[in-house]
């Protein structure tokens, strides 16, 4: 069998056909940044429907949207990085595909794909972070991914790291949380700063040209060698590294996976000093605790997505709450 997984993130859409095997039959990626709330929906309605043309024996649909989420009602509760508050986004797409529909947090479908397919393999407890426009987190425990009471737990990026830090991105009331001090957009907001102190580094005649910087400029010049640029993913890595104090003593994981764009981009130039802050704030013997790079890139969320998809619509089956849908046998 095979499902339609969705990673909907703060700045990309990824829809994918995957199978039990994570087999991927059908890609497509488009852009989610920028758009209304009214049009995110709409665009997303017709990626699903152009998915399911191309894999008309797709049983089912998986979302992982970057929110808070209640499972129950099927409700997308309030985006940080995207304009989505309060609606009921399963029964919506639902009623206008005519087949079945599931959601999750985004970065649950990332932990659930990490931990099947790639880096938490064979973990019984990993904490696992996606690094991009935000930070979001999954976590898994005792085997089973851990929502908490209605869908909405593990929103790992929103634990504090500086409660007199800069205000967090968003929709988030919060200050200094590990989203705002170590995403992409943390990465852009401090490299702007690193250029205007220090106008003859590579993020300084990035400025100058009028290129503008972003997480993506930072982790090139710290991968060529700048020095103000790798400054910039140090001191972002060593926030990172007092956040995964905090998980490691918390939950005494296997496994830490971090993945997501930055991670993909900048590697062991943010872990490595996110590991060395470990090493010396969490307790023994949890600051011994694995730090390990995602396995599955940017296809961990579509994969999760179409996963939790099957196994949610094969429950439905086994317990015959299952509702019919166009084309198949009531």
């Amino acid at each position: 069998m095979e499902a339609i997984g969705v990673d909907l993130g703060g700045t990309k859409l990824l829809v994918g056909v995957v199978d039990e095997s994570q087999e991927i039959s059908y890609a497509s990626r488009e852009t989610s940044a920028g758009r209304t709330e009214a049009d995110l929906l709409d665009h997303l309605e017709q990626e699903l429907r152009e998915a399911k043309e191309a894999r008309p024996d797709a049983v089912a649909a998986g979302l992982g949207i970057p929110c808070t989420i209640d499972r129950e009602r099927g409700v997308a509760i309030n985006a940080v990085n995207l304009p989505i508050t309060d609606v009921p986004i399963r029964e919506l797409m639902q009623r206008r595909l005519g087949f079945p529909v599931f959601i999750d947090n985004d970065a649950n479908c990332a932990a659930l794909a990490e931990h099947r397919f790639g880096a938490a393999r064979g973990a019984t407890n990993a904490v696992v972070l996606t690094i991009g426009t935000g930070i979001g987190g999954g976590l898994i425990l005792h085997d089973t991914l851990y929502r908490g009471s209605t869908g909405a737990g593990a929103e790992l990026g929103h634990v504090v790291v500086d409660e007199d830090g800069p205000p967090c991105q968003g929709t988030c009331p919060n200050h200094g949380c590990v989203e705002t001090m170590s995403s992409g957009t943390a990465l852009a907001r401090e490299g702007v700063a690193a250029a205007g102190r220090e106008p003859d580094s590579a993020l300084g005649h990035a400025l100058a040209r009028g290129d503008g910087v972003t997480g993506r400029t930072v982790t090139e010049a710290a991968l060529e060698g700048d020095r103000a640029a790798r400054e910039v993913l140090n001191r972002a890595g060593r926030h990172l590294g007092v956040a995964l104090a905090s998980f490691a003593n918390t939950f005494d994981p296997d496994v830490i996976v971090v993945g997501g764009g930055v991670v993909e981009g900048a590697g062991d130039l943010l872990l490595d000093p996110a590991r060395a802050e470990l090493r010396e704030r969490a307790l023994p013997p949890m600051n011994k605790v694995e730090v390990k790079s995602a396995e599955l890139g940017s296809d961990a969320g579509m994969i999760g997505a179409a996963a939790m998809a099957l196994t949610e619509r094969a429950l439905e089956i086994e317990v015959g709450t299952e509702i019919p849908f166009a084309g198949e046998e009531g």
